[in-house]
C-alpha cells in the first residue's frame, strides 16, 4: 500500500515552494496586495458547468448548508467595491468533476484583478507572468474567430445551431441527446481546435453565450463578442480573464439565466449571492481579472505528465 505516500516527488515540493515565492514577488514587485478570503460560503457560482462541492454545520436535522468555493471571484470583487486598488490571492478551490490527469477536485487558483486594465494589458501581464515562472516569451495572440473560422469554417458568432451540429455530427459519433449552442463550441474546441493550437497561445474575444462574467461588447466586424481570454499551454488552458462585468442588472439577469439552464439539466439550482450584488451595486471599478491554474503550471514547470504528481496528496490518497 503505497497511497500514503505524496504523490509529488521531493523535487516537485520544492518547486512548488519556488514557484509560489516567484509569484508573490512578481505581485509584490508590482505593489498588488495579496488577499485572503473565506473558503466557505453560503453562496457559489451558478455556472451550469461547474459541480460545488457542500459542506454542512450543526446536527443533522438542523444543518446549515454552505459550499467550498469554486474560485475566490465573487468575495475578491466585494474588496474591490470598498476600493482596496489591485489584489491577488493564492488558494484552494473545489469543484465535484471527476479526477483525471489534469483535474483535481480540490486545486490551488491564484486569481488577480487589475483595476483600471484593459483586456490587452491584462493579457501582457498574464505573459510577463508566464515569463517569470516557465520562460515562455512574446506568447501570440489569436482571436476566437479566427482560430475558429480557421479549422471549422464557421463564424462562431453568427453560425446557427445547426450548421454547428452538421459540422459535428459530420465528423464525430456523437449519442442523440440535446446540446446547447455553447456546449457545441466546447466540443469543437477540444477535439479540433485545440490540438491545432501552438505550444502556447492567448485566445481572445469568445462567444457572447460563453461571456460568463465578462463584458459583452460589437467588434469592429459587429459581431457580438464577449470580452474574454483563455491561456494555452501545451494543450491545456492554463488561466481565464475577462474585462469584466460591473452592471448588476445584467449581472443578476445572467444569474438567473444559469439556473434556468441548471434547471433543464436536471441539475439543482444555485442561491444567488445578494452580498456579491450589492457590492456591484455600491460600485466596481472597471477592469480585468484572470483566474490560474497554479497545479497545472507547476505540471509545465516540472514536465509532470499528471496532476497528481504535482500534489503532495491528491484526491485518491487523502
Amino acid at each position: 500500500m503505497d497511497e500514503w505516500k505524496s504523490g509529488a516527488s521531493l523535487a516537485t515540493l520544492k518547486l512548488r515552494a519556488k514557484l509560489l515565492a516567484i509569484t508573490r514577488k512578481f505581485f509584490a514587485d508590482r505593489g498588488v496586495l495579496e488577499v485572503e478570503t473565506a473558503v466557505l460560503s453560503r453562496s457559489v457560482s451558478t455556472d451550469v458547468h461547474l459541480d460545488p462541492v457542500n459542506a454542512f454545520f450543526g446536527p443533522t436535522s438542523n444543518s446549515q448548508r454552505f459550499y467550498l468555493q469554486t474560485s475566490p471571484e465573487l468575495q475578491m470583487k466585494r474588496l474591490l467595491a470598498i476600493g482596496v486598488g489591485p489584489i491577488y490571492q493564492i488558494c484552494k478551490a473545489f469543484r465535484g468533476d471527476p479526477s483525471t490527469s489534469r483535474h483535481n477536485p480540490e486545486f490551488t487558483i491564484l486569481e488577480w484583478y487589475r483595476p483600471s486594465f484593459s483586456l490587452t494589458q491584462l493579457m501582457e501581464e498574464v505573459e510577463e507572468f508566464a515569463e517569470a515562472t516557465i520562460g515562455c516569451l512574446k506568447i501570440p495572440k489569436y482571436s476566437y474567430l479566427e482560430v475558429f473560422e480557421g479549422v471549422i469554417g464557421l463564424n462562431p458568432h453568427k453560425c446557427s445551431l445547426e450548421e454547428l451540429e452538421k459540422f459535428a455530427h459530420s465528423r464525430l459519433d456523437i449519442a442523440p441527446i440535446e446540446i446547447r449552442f455553447s456546449e457545441y463550441l466546447d466540443l469543437l474546441m477540444t477535439e479540433f481546435i485545440e490540438p491545432s493550437l501552438p505550444e502556447y497561445c492567448f485566445l481572445y474575444d469568445y462567444p457572447k453565450c460563453q461571456a460568463a462574467m465578462a463584458v459583452i461588447e460589437n467588434d469592429s466586424n459587429g459581431n457580438q463578442i464577449a470580452r474574454r481570454f483563455e491561456l494555452y499551454c501545451k494543450g491545456v488552458e492554463i488561466a481565464n480573464g475577462y474585462f469584466e462585468l460591473t452592471d448588476p442588472v445584467e449581472q443578476l439577469e445572467r444569474l438567473e439565466l444559469d439556473n434556468v439552464e441548471r434547471s433543464k439539466k436536471g441539475l439543482p439550482k444555485m442561491p444567488v449571492d445578494e452580498k456579491f450584488l450589492a457590492a456591484l451595486s455600491a460600485g466596481i471599478p472597471k477592469g480585468s481579472g484572470v483566474a490560474l491554474g497554479l497545479d497545472r503550471l507547476l505540471m509545465i514547470m516540472g514536465k509532470l505528465e499528471d496532476i497528481d504528481s504535482a500534489l503532495a496528496f491528491s484526491i485518491n490518497r487523502v
